[in-house]
């Protein structure tokens, strides 16, 4: 676990949320990192430390993770979003560049719309446009649809290969280091994490997301097929789309080559086009 991260809890309305930040020294924005369903904050930790030392970064657990508390009634993703801004001015960051995952891709992509100046770049992996998605194998999201995989270490073990493919097909280590990290704060949270996708989809306005957005997919991933990812980059007007060769979970067995494509495009400045008018024709004399 990476040693310079600065943990707290804070309490917006009744709702506590267990935050880390790491600091950094760059002059590009903060990343606000969107975890997938069901992941604390510390499943990210490979990913961050692949990212450049210098960019600071701020993950949380939401709402019925980890070290968050659970709420009585489930969020919606606007509220999430809600939520993520309100928790961003308590720590007194302005922009950001998002990064969502997953499950997390859906707040991200929620964020960026309701919060577009909040937002700078945005960056959505393995995730989907929701209820208009072409879903996976069934059996895969029947096990997905269960939060057993977080109680209980030995079964992710068992069904790692199934639901998260790529590399965790040939490697049974991967799945035994994933569970160790595991902080699970009971069915209930799981249980609301789902409840705030039903029936919610952003196909109907990702073309007013205008954010440089970099488009990440799997090419093995049973839970979303690159289909989707397709999709979204296609919909978002200013996106581009980079396929990995693993599953669903490439930013953390692939986070060494993938941490450069992020950085990089973090760093990017791209500038508008510039629509120069028209010259007008020579008079003749």
């Amino acid at each position: 676990m990476p040693q310079n991260f600065v943990f707290r809890t804070i309490e917006l309305n009744g709702q506590f949320l267990r935050t880390a930040v790491r600091p950094g020294s760059s002059n590009l924005p903060p990343l606000l990192v969107f975890n997938g369903i069901g992941a604390n904050l510390e499943l990210v930790f490979p990913f961050v430390k692949a990212l450049d030392p210098d960019l600071e970064v701020i993950v949380f657990d939401a709402p019925g993770v980890g070290g968050s508390s659970t709420p009585g009634t489930p969020f919606r993703f606007p509220g999430l979003a809600k939520l993520a801004a309100r928790m961003l001015d308590y720590l007194d960051y302005g922009q950001v560049n998002v990064i969502g995952v997953s499950w997390g891709g859906a707040l991200a992509q929620q964020f960026a719309h309701d919060y577009p100046e909040r937002c700078k770049k945005l960056i959505l992996a393995a995730t989907s446009p929701g209820f208009f998605m072409v879903p996976g194998r069934p059996h895969v999201l029947l096990k997905m649809a269960s939060p057993r995989r977080y109680i209980q270490p030995s079964h992710v073990v068992k069904i790692a290969p199934d639901i998260y493919g790529g590399a965790f097909r040939r490697d049974p280590d991967l799945a035994r280091g994933h569970a160790s990290k595991v902080r699970s704060s009971g069915k209930v949270g799981y249980y609301w994490q789902l409840a705030a996708g039903l029936g919610w989809t952003s196909i109907h306005w990702l073309h007013k997301i205008r954010q440089p957005t970099l488009v990440m997919a799997g090419d093995d991933d049973p839970i979303i097929p690159l289909v989707n990812m397709r999709m979204i980059a296609w919909r978002i007007p200013n996106a581009e789309l980079h396929v990995i060769d693993d599953g669903h979970l490439f930013l953390i067995t692939r986070a060494a080559s993938v941490a450069p494509i992020i950085m990089r495009f973090l760093a990017e400045e791209r500038q508008p086009a510039v629509i120069r008018p028209r010259a007008e024709p020579l008079a003749k004399h």
